[in-house]
């Protein structure tokens, strides 16, 4: 399918796009609302934005995605969207009866200029109802810019400091990742015996059980109670710093939470240092659990590294989980030579930092000379991996192109994954998430090397 792409790499002084690594800021904006319980995420722009973030997020997921539209018509475009979105809230609350309505823009309406909060303070809300925002332009930064904007709404609409002292908990804020990424991190912190609240958490809304009833609003999701009550606990970690770093820092900013911003737990150190974080703030021994998982992932490791050592890897997704993914990959002896995220990589001294320094030092230790870009597409990705082919590809599905067209093995992590099932339920964070990526990767490529053995080559024991 991309047997054209040409190995000449020639700079584009258009600024145009070939296959886009990232997605827009509403589909970030609209998951991280559904980590709220109860709430019916909003988006005020067209039908067709909606469909479209629902539509992906479904796929992913696997699991019915609820969202709301202020269904903008050719009127709406030109006139302004007031009248839709108060139309939209009264109707919302009437039909649906959510407890919490998340608004996020679009492109169309961030163009316009509609005033959102504004709106929603002449809007009709009942009793005991909440209506909160965020601005979610899609021609700015990516889903994780999203997801990152609605996160900081949440503090900005929720959290206060209204103990006098801070209470014995931390607050988690996991990034963009799947339900059992984040089931994941919470058993690591009660394992921790760590009291804690993680927001936004989409564990319990989109990998709900069949019951055979349909539940609009499952039971899953950070409560109101919880996001406010943020406010008063003694510690902040946020995991990735493109995903949850602003709320963490808003939070510090207004209700004088102190933050730690680390990696997402990918991979042996990144989830050390999360274990460890949770231990100094506590001041707890780490359980033998824990330490039984990470002998197991140590012992896995030194079983099969000679199924990894110099096997060259390209790596492209989401900032927060490429960082993870090199530094894992790395941990096992391979080389990742090509490097990308869709998402614009920050700038140094920024809050996000900078996804090329972060990533130059980590390669730099090992002393591997890659290939390293933020706000990258995926034309350029294949065009590097023709010029220095690789053993390995790990990204989410639209990688299954470039895998194809030079026969490459491939493994699917990150968002979205639209091919296969059951990935949203299974974490890659902590010791046993860097288990199961272990098994995936010596999968991917012990199946390329059985296809291409020899017969007299044929291994049984590999």
């Amino acid at each position: 399918m991309l047997d054209a792409t040409t190995k000449e790499i020639k700079e584009r002084t258009s600024g145009g796009v070939i296959n886009p690594a990232k997605t827009c800021q509403p589909i970030g904006a609209m998951y991280a609302a559904l980590g709220i319980h109860g709430c019916l995420p909003h988006s005020h722009g067209s039908q067709g934005c909606c469909s479209f973030h629902r539509m992906h997020l479904t796929r992913h997921f696997r699991d019915p995605i609820m969202a709301s539209t202020s269904s903008f018509t050719e009127g709406a475009s030109v006139f302004g969207g007031g009248a839709n979105l108060k139309t939209a809230i009264k109707t919302i609350f009437q039909v649906y009866n959510p407890d919490l309505i998340a608004v996020h823009t679009t492109c169309l309406t961030e163009t316009i200029g509609d005033d959102i909060p504004n709106l929603i303070k002449t809007a009709e809300i009942p009793e005991g109802k909440k209506v909160i925002h965020t601005n979610t332009p899609s021609y700015v930064g990516s889903h994780v810019t999203g997801f990152s904007n609605m996160t900081r709404s949440m503090v900005n609409y929720f959290s206060e400091a209204t103990t006098s002292l801070k209470k014995e908990q931390v607050n988690i804020i996991p990034g963009f990742v799947n339900p059992g990424d984040m089931r994941e991190i919470k058993r690591i912190a009660k394992l921790m015996k760590a009291p804690f609240i993680m927001f936004p958490d989409t564990s319990g809304v989109v990998d709900s059980p069949m019951t055979g009833e349909f539940q609009m609003f499952p039971k899953g999701g950070t409560t109101q109670a919880e996001l406010t009550d943020a406010g008063n606990s003694k510690l902040t970690i946020a995991l990735g710093r493109f995903a949850s770093s602003d709320a963490a820092e808003q939070l510090d900013k207004k209700c004088k939470v102190p933050t730690a911003t680390l990696k997402t737990p990918i991979g042996i150190k990144a989830t050390d240092d999360l274990v460890m974080a949770l231990r100094q703030a506590f001041v707890t021994e780490v359980p033998y659990e824990l330490e039984e998982e990470r002998g197991q992932l140590v012992d896995i490791m030194t079983d099969t590294h000679f199924h990894f050592h110099g096997k060259k890897v390209a790596i492209f997704g989401d900032p927060d989980i490429v960082t993870g993914m090199t530094e894992l990959v790395m941990s096992l002896g391979m080389k990742p030579v090509h490097i990308l995220t869709g998402t614009p990589g920050g700038a140094p001294g920024s809050t996000v930092g900078s996804f090329g320094e972060d990533i130059k030092e980590l390669v730099g230790m090992a002393g591997i000379d890659a290939n390293i870009k933020a706000a990258g597409d995926l034309f350029t990705l294949h065009q590097w991996i023709k010029n220095e082919p690789v053993d390995l590809l790990i990204g989410n599905t639209y990688g299954k192109f470039i895998a194809r067209a030079e026969d490459i093995p491939f493994v699917r992590v990150g968002f979205p994954v639209l091919d296969r099932s059951v990935h949203s339920y299974m974490p890659i964070v902590g010791y046993r998430g860097a288990m199961r990526l272990v098994e995936m990767i010596s999968g991917a490529l012990l199946d390329r090397q059985d296809r291409d053995a020899a017969d007299e080559d044929f291994e049984l024991v590999m």
